[in-house]
């Protein structure tokens, strides 16, 4: 039986079809920015090499946005949940009896959706098998590099449980990710890795580029290296922030210490190697510091 929702009695049933998503996903966009509910954010991005990793940084162009971004990113609020309810026009389809996809209301990055659970869970909790098998039946249905912020010091500005889907690239080469340049270099043990360059605490795993699963199975294997990460780094009862990144081939775990770098604030987005700046003087620090010592000031700095 489904989870009680007032909104689902209001309306036809837009359950997931397979083969489906991606293409309601590009025609809800587009009707939700004629009906004025979808509000992109404009920016210029430049790329900022360092480390090895071409880093690509968006600054923020029209100053009604970054005050929309700053009360965003208000995650100490109590009310102002935008997911209970959510916006009808910014609705895709429901994934699974607990989840649905969402359209971000002010998206930086282009197609940016939300997996969002039906009813209020804790953003800061451990992800569930119910979170793991929506994200895989989304994962199938169109290449995503998915993204979780656990918690306000890991650029949560919600506590509403919600998963970020991206479709890649979010930088200017041909990878997923600009960290990708570096993951080659990840050394073993057992199933987790790590990569001698990245300053910061974090654990890598790879997934087999030859297996062939069902998203129920990919969900089992993928849960499983997420616990292993979680006792990793005592992050299992919750009350550690930390970022997540996800796609078909490779997942990545960064313990958090802090949400932002002097003015910046950073998500697991600046983990894949995109930051979001406000103006010009923040993307001079940026080009000034370096992302990569930028991103070990707000992770645990590696000796």
């Amino acid at each position: 039986m489904r989870p009680s929702n007032p909104q689902r009695s209001n309306r036809p049933d837009r359950s997931l079809e397979r083969g489906t998503l991606w293409p309601e996903l590009l025609a809800r966009q587009q009707r939700a920015v004629a009906c004025g509910a979808l509000e992109p954010i404009d920016t210029v991005g430049e790329v900022v090499e360092d480390a090895g990793v071409p880093f690509f940084v968006r600054r923020i162009t029209d100053p009604e946005f970054q005050i929309r971004i700053r009360a965003l990113q208000n995650p100490a609020a109590e009310t102002g949940n935008p997911f209970l309810p959510y916006d009808e026009d910014l609705f895709i389809a429901d994934v699974s009896d607990t989840h649905f996809c969402l359209l971000s209301k002010y998206p930086a990055v282009a197609n940016h959706t939300l997996l969002v659970t039906r009813t209020f869970e804790e953003q800061m909790d451990p992800l569930t098998p119910r979170d793991w098998q929506a994200l895989c039946a989304c994962m199938d249905e169109f290449d995503v590099l998915a993204f979780y912020n656990s918690g306000a010091a890991a650029g949560a500005s919600q506590r509403h449980r919600h998963i970020q889907l991206v479709p890649p690239p979010v930088g200017e080469g041909p990878q997923r990710a600009p960290i990708e340049a570096l993951l080659d270099d990840a050394r073993f043990d057992a199933a987790l890795g790590r990569v001698e360059r990245l300053p910061y605490l974090h654990a890598l795993a790879k997934l087999r580029p030859d297996a062939v699963w069902t998203p129920g199975e990919m969900a089992g294997v993928l849960q499983s290296l997420y616990r292993e990460m979680l006792r990793a780094f005592g992050c299992e009862r919750g009350d550690r922030p930390y970022n997540l990144l996800i796609t078909r081939d490779w997942m990545l775990f960064v313990p958090r210490t802090r949400e932002q770098w002097e003015s910046t604030s950073v998500n697991a987005l600046g983990f894949a190697g995109a930051l979001l700046v406000r103006d010009e003087d923040e993307l001079a620090r940026v080009r000034e510091v370096g992302p990569m010592q930028l991103l070990r000031h707000v992770a645990v700095a590696r000796d």
